[in-house]
């Protein structure tokens, strides 16, 4: 069964919608562990706080509901999708790529939410705490970067197999052929 031209154009603002969030949440992905990490270790002391401060939290502000954008718009194709083509979309072998390309888009946004972004938090108020009230660092904070950069890297290696099997899902039909 095919769709009418409306829910053609649903499908399309809700793909268009995934890709451009995704592009939005890989790319921030690729910036802190390619550029912003690196950078750090180089920053003097002072430097490297401001920069926590100030460029960090709106970073990972646009990191989050990014993942959380593709997510949604990502959930809302799939059953579009399965709603406007039937059911033979859930058997499909495009269906298969997606569904498993979503499953690790899915872990990584739950590294994101519940394990980046919790252990960010504590950094930048530490850090916060630091220059404006002058305490010192908890000795808990070197714990709270690693834990947050280690899901960080992890979600960096998930990214490729899941961009593989999002984009072979309209290109590779026959990846799951018997």
């Amino acid at each position: 069964m095919n769709g009418s031209g409306a829910e053609e154009a649903w499908l399309y603002i809700l793909r268009f919608g995934h890709i451009f969030a995704g592009i939005l949440w890989i790319g921030l992905l690729y910036y802190f562990n390619f550029v912003q990490v690196p950078s750090f270790a180089k920053f003097e002391g002072p430097v490297r706080q401001n920069v926590i401060m100030i460029l960090v939290p709106r970073a990972l502000l646009f990191f989050r509901y990014a993942a959380l954008a593709t997510v949604l718009f990502g959930l809302a194709y799939i059953f579009s999708m399965g709603a406007i083509k039937g059911n033979d979309y859930y058997k499909s072998f495009q269906f298969r790529a997606i569904a498993f390309g979503g499953a690790l888009g899915l872990i990584m946004a739950y590294n994101v939410w519940f394990i980046i972004w919790p252990n960010q938090k504590k950094v930048i108020a530490a850090t916060t705490a630091t220059l404006k009230e002058g305490k010192p660092a908890p000795p808990e904070q070197p714990k709270w970067t690693r834990n947050a950069l280690l899901a960080s890297r992890t979600n960096l290696m998930l990214s490729i197999p899941m961009l593989f099997f999002m984009i072979v899902a309209r290109h590779l039909t026959s990846l799951w052929a018997k």
